[in-house]
């Protein structure tokens, strides 16, 4: 899948969802995916700093 073709795929996702929720659970799903995503880059970030000063870091 190339970067259009992620975006036009999110998308379509986001209005699936969004025509099946009310306003209060879209919000609060909205927040919960958004804190998934900062916590997996925040897990990445680390790893990555953690195999440029230390070597290698398992899973």
């Amino acid at each position: 899948m190339n970067a259009c073709e992620i975006t036009a795929a999110v998308t379509a996702l986001a209005n699936a969802i969004a025509c099946r929720l009310d306003d209060e659970e879209l919000a609060l799903l909205g927040a919960v995916l958004t804190q998934l995503g900062d916590t997996l880059e925040t897990i990445s970030a680390g790893r990555a700093m953690q195999a440029k000063c230390c070597g290698d870091v398992g899973k």
